[in-house]
């Protein structure tokens, strides 16, 4: 009878934590030019899951610079260098810019079943697994605030269009 009852609190304890699990939203995209800052252009490709009410992401890809970039986080970026990038936070939120013009209002993104911010790792080959460059990004299956046609952006770089899915399981 001990055996039982264990056997019935074990069960009742898993099926009360599985209906306290919450879902996952999954991405994947491909961008081929976002650009917009004074200097540098970066294409951009990957995907991943995560979860804004638990934190967890899990995501990465890869990204090269194909213009040379000498401002903001990705500063020092030549042109056909990078790798790969993978994420090392997700955030509730990012504000952004397209170009980094004093001109330009400063927009935000909310992470939300269609659209996630998050800050990555860039890396370019020869570095190993030291990341050579960390920045936010956001990746949109809509248009960015205040930017038709635009949905993904790199900090210090800019904006550009990617193909996007985003796949909730609610």
């Amino acid at each position: 009878m001990k055996k039982y009852l264990r056997v019935l609190v074990t069960l009742s304890t898993l099926c009360g934590f599985a209906a306290t699990v919450q879902a996952q939203t999954g991405f994947g995209f491909n961008s081929s030019n976002i650009a917009g800052f004074p200097t540098g252009a970066a294409e951009l490709t990957g995907g991943g899951a995560f979860n804004l009410a638990t934190g967890f992401i899990h995501s990465g890809g890869g990204f090269r610079c194909i213009a040379s970039v000498q401002q903001g986080p990705l500063s020092g970026c030549l042109a056909g260098q990078g790798i790969r990038w993978d994420t090392a936070a997700l955030l509730p939120f990012a504000q952004f810019k397209c170009t980094g013009s004093l001109s330009e209002p400063l927009q935000t993104a909310i992470t939300s079943h269609n659209t996630v911010a998050l800050i990555a790792d860039f890396y370019r080959q020869g570095d190993g697994n030291e990341e050579s460059f960390t920045a936010k990004m956001i990746v949109s299956e809509a248009d960015l605030p205040g930017n038709p046609g635009v949905n993904v952006w790199i900090q210090g770089v800019g904006c550009g269009s990617a193909i996007v899915n985003f796949s909730a399981n609610h």
